[in-house]
């Protein structure tokens, strides 16, 4: 039974990505098609921080990479949206460190393994935002960064719907609260969503981390706050147990907390949040912190939380892998190669992971970022 077990849990090498990449958003990295068979990962940054227009489809049964296939436009700190139809939406991004917001948008067909523009581009451009499928098949995009008329960068309020059937874009509600880099969980089958944390930019070397959150209800087309994190969150992951319950995992260290003393680490706590009464409840926290993971939904409310790591200006990414389960952490089997930043998919027990960033700085002997083209797959039965 325990030889079955660590088998199944074990991580073994897939075939290389068609490209070092990494991906540091939060709905940027790859998304599950609609067959459960197969995984989308599009654009993302290379080592010098430009953005790519490399896409591949990775067989999770077959354990191969297909043919890459250009986007129309290179971005990275986009979002990618699974649709009804099959075919998924990539949605905003930039270009690079000082390029401004993107507003266009393409559709992948799977069928076709293409890509093609949106008749309609969105109303603003905008980069680090969310974008999820909602109960009546639209995709409501929110918040994000852009850049101000003097080149300084904002996060922003603004919400958009997407409606797949004729490709339009109208305007959404705006939200509580300005936010980027944050999380939104799609809940009660996309009746509601809950955003919670990220960060706003105020000028500073860091920006300051958010326990602000907020539902939206598909129905009433409205944003209404509901309970903070307990903790500011960002670089974290959020998944959903249930309909009702979401899992958030790790983020950013908040750095000098104003009372003397420092924590240099990332955030090893973990919080669930009940939709009813809406509020946050501490779970037990990892073994350590972790930030810029991934966690992943292995189905009857486990997560698989990989990789991350505590300081990406002079770090290795983590291999260590965890697992989520009523109320408890199970250290299982990591990865051959650390890596933070990466994509990650998972379809039932099968997860694949690809890409990222493996050091930098002093972990990188200082020749700059190093970025891994490896992939790995976990639950392949082999």
């Amino acid at each position: 039974m325990t030889t079955a077990t660590l088998a199944a849990d074990a991580w073994s090498s897939a075939p290389a990505y068609a490209a070092a990449v990494s991906w540091s958003g939060q709905h940027d990295a790859a998304v599950v098609l609609k067959d459960g068979k197969k995984a989308l990962v599009a654009g993302g940054a290379d080592a010098a921080s430009a953005a790519v227009r490399q896409s591949a489809v990775y067989d999770l049964e077959q354990n191969t990479w297909a043919a890459p296939v250009l986007l129309g436009t290179a971005r990275q700190l986009h979002a990618l949206t699974l649709l009804p139809s099959g075919k998924v939406l990539i949605t905003g991004g930039r270009g690079g460190p000082g390029a401004p917001a993107l507003a266009t948008a393409e559709l992948y067909d799977p069928a076709e393994g293409t890509w093609t523009a949106t008749r309609h581009p969105m109303a603003a451009g905008r980069w680090g935002h969310s974008a999820v499928l909602l109960s009546n098949g639209q995709v409501l995009v929110a918040g994000g960064s852009t850049v101000r008329p003097g080149g300084t960068v904002m996060a922003v309020r603004s919400a958009e719907l997407f409606n797949p059937a004729d490709e339009t874009w109208t305007a959404a509600k705006d939200m509580t609260d300005a936010r980027t880099g944050h999380t939104a969980v799609v809940l009660q089958a996309g009746k509601k969503v809950l955003v919670c944390g990220g960060s706003v930019p105020v000028g500073t070397a860091d920006d300051p981390a958010l326990a602000f959150c907020e539902l939206y209800d598909t129905d009433d087309k409205t944003w209404t706050p509901t309970g903070g994190l307990r903790r500011p969150r960002s670089a974290h992951t959020a998944t959903a147990l249930s309909d009702t319950t979401v899992l958030v995992t790790g983020g950013r260290a908040p750095g000098a907390p104003g009372d003397g003393s420092f924590d240099p680490f990332a955030r090893a706590t973990a919080e669930v949040y009940n939709l009813t009464p809406g509020t946050w409840q501490d779970t037990a926290p990892m073994p350590a912190g972790r930030a810029l993971h991934r966690a992943v939904s292995l189905g009857s409310g486990k997560v698989l939380v990989v990789g991350g790591t505590d300081d990406v200006r002079n770090e290795a990414g983590y291999r260590s892998a965890l697992e989520y389960s009523a109320g408890a952490w199970t250290q299982v089997p990591g990865l051959a190669e650390g890596r933070w930043g990466f994509a990650a998919a998972a379809s039932g027990a099968k997860v694949i992971v690809a890409g990222g960033v493996a050091r930098a700085g002093l972990a990188a002997a200082g020749q700059g970022t190093e970025l891994t083209k490896t992939s790995e797959r976990r639950g392949s039965g082999s």
